[in-house]
């Protein structure tokens, strides 16, 4: 059998073989892998003896069943004995993937009784009398709790809390990997509206920001509103706000590529719930020429009825023609798709029929509304969300900046004009002499990225003009910033 989608990391395996010793016998193994559709990323010989040879043969399969499948070939083979066969993406997540660490030694009295009591009550009692002084006498000034009910995580859906924790975490992981910044997984059991801002109200304070993640539209708007009402730190939803600052970031360099201009073009967005009404509103917020929504109830038109507040929003401010059709009749003549709803609504045919030099954002995971491959045969730029495609769109491009630069001034909100500015910081870092149709966003790798974003939030924050060159002025901040003294 060998599968149609792609292998990934995502679900790579290694399996523990022993098999003869004879000339043949590994390339037998790593033919037979190939053969089954995978791709062998390593291959380690454990032990040997003048009759067996032990490896460890590690490979990418597509998916759990296509792993299944490559397993059950390998212990076809003639001579091949497999011991073992170890998921090393579960294998990474043994344990959990963050932890606590202290900032400061515990060696000896003198440094317990200034870290502990007696003298933390000094401390204490300085930030009772100014409660502002917690944000640099505590984690505070450098801390986010990412806080999720489990109800609508990546594309699994509502499995609640305790099976959100991996993303989580995973979460957390990225902003301190990217941004510096202390990150901690707060998952809720409830997915009552009203319990949820209660509880991260109670818990703001020892917070510097609020991720909000995976939370289900429409309880997703009313929480985030809520909570910047009652909160005096950012309040900042990824899948809604990362999520646009990203596709507008890639959506100008796109239209870079091709040359037209967002005021001229006209967009289609499958998928009206918090990412898709985020791009929506940022599109408009710059100018975009015309907007057409479409979600499971069709293409989003004023002559609809009973509709909920977002998509009332929606219809009154897009789809100049009042189109009220099925997906392919939308995006014919159109110049850029987005996608952020579900995989294989789209084929090749309907990409053909959009106009010339189209763009498609295709960011369904992991399998997105239109076969990338299949997109690439009639559209000028393609995009995806998956990490083994060129033009990923991911929000770790966005959010460990955005906290970063937010943080790093004490900002009591998250605004639109930020969001403009992150994706204008991100756009930016990809200079015309890297542009092509591959290259519209930077590498999530990119160490410009962050500081950049960062720079530009800080610049928004303070009301001067976002710097074009935004990660060497980040450079030049945090090298000029004076330590602070007691």
């Amino acid at each position: 059998m060998v599968t149609t989608r792609l292998p990934s990391a995502g679900f790579s395996i290694t399996v523990r073989i022993a098999v003869t010793a004879d000339a043949s016998s590994i390339g037998r193994l790593t033919t037979c892998v190939g053969e089954a559709g995978a791709i062998v990323t390593a291959l380690d010989v454990v032990d040997s003896d003048p009759t067996r040879v032990l490896v460890d043969l590690t490979c990418d399969t597509a998916d759990a069943s296509h792993a299944d499948q490559v397993v059950k070939n390998l212990e076809e083979q003639d001579g091949v004995d497999v011991r073992k066969v170890s998921d090393r993406t579960f294998l990474l997540h043994l344990g959990g993937k963050i932890e606590v660490n202290s900032k400061v030694a515990l060696r000896n009295r003198d440094e317990l009784s200034r870290a502990y009591t007696p003298g933390v009550a000094r401390v204490c009692m300085a930030i009772a009398e100014n409660p502002a002084d917690a944000r640099r006498l505590t984690i505070k000034r450098n801390t986010v709790a990412v806080v999720s009910d489990g109800s609508a995580v990546l594309g699994l859906g509502n499995i609640g809390p305790a099976a959100a924790m991996p993303v989580m975490e995973g979460k957390a992981a990225l902003f301190k990997r990217f941004g510096g910044v202390d990150a901690w997984p707060v998952v809720l059991d409830t997915q009552d509206t009203d319990e949820i801002v209660a509880i991260v109200k109670a818990i703001a304070p020892a917070y510097g920001g609020i991720n909000l993640e995976d939370i289900a539209a429409p309880r997703c708007f009313e929480i985030e509103a809520r909570l910047r009402e009652l909160l005096d730190i950012p309040v900042f939803h990824d899948d809604q706000h990362g999520t646009a600052i990203c596709v507008l970031a890639a959506l100008t360099n796109a239209l870079r590529v091709v040359g037209k201009n967002l005021a001229d073009v006209k967009v289609v967005v499958s998928g009206a719930g918090a990412a898709g009404t985020a791009i929506m509103k940022l599109l408009l917020r710059q100018g975009v020429g015309d907007i057409i929504a479409y979600d499971r109830r069709g293409a989003l038109h004023r002559d609809m009825d009973d509709l909920n507040p977002t998509w009332q929003w929606l219809v009154e401010h897009t789809n100049r023609d009042n189109y009220s059709g099925d997906l392919p009749g939308a995006i014919a003549g159109a110049d850029v798709f987005i996608g952020v709803s579900a995989p294989n609504l789209l084929t090749g045919d309907d990409i053909a029929k959009m106009a010339d030099r189209s763009i498609v954002f295709a960011l369904a995971n992991p399998d997105p509304e239109v076969d990338p491959r299949e997109a690439r045969k009639y559209a000028a730029v393609v995009a995806t969300g998956r990490s083994d495609q060129p033009n990923q769109i991911n929000n770790v491009l966005a959010f460990p900046g955005v906290f970063r630069g937010m943080l790093d001034v004490s900002a009591e909100e998250f605004t639109e004009d930020m969001a403009l500015a992150a994706a204008m910081a991100i756009a930016n870092v990809v200079g015309d002499d890297k542009l092509n149709p591959t290259v519209i966003v930077p590498s999530v790798f990119d160490p410009r990225v962050t500081p950049a974003v960062a720079a530009a939030i800080r610049a928004t924050v303070k009301g001067t003009p976002a710097p074009q060159n935004a990660a060497a002025v980040a450079k030049e901040e945090l090298d000029e910033a004076p330590e602070e003294t007691f």
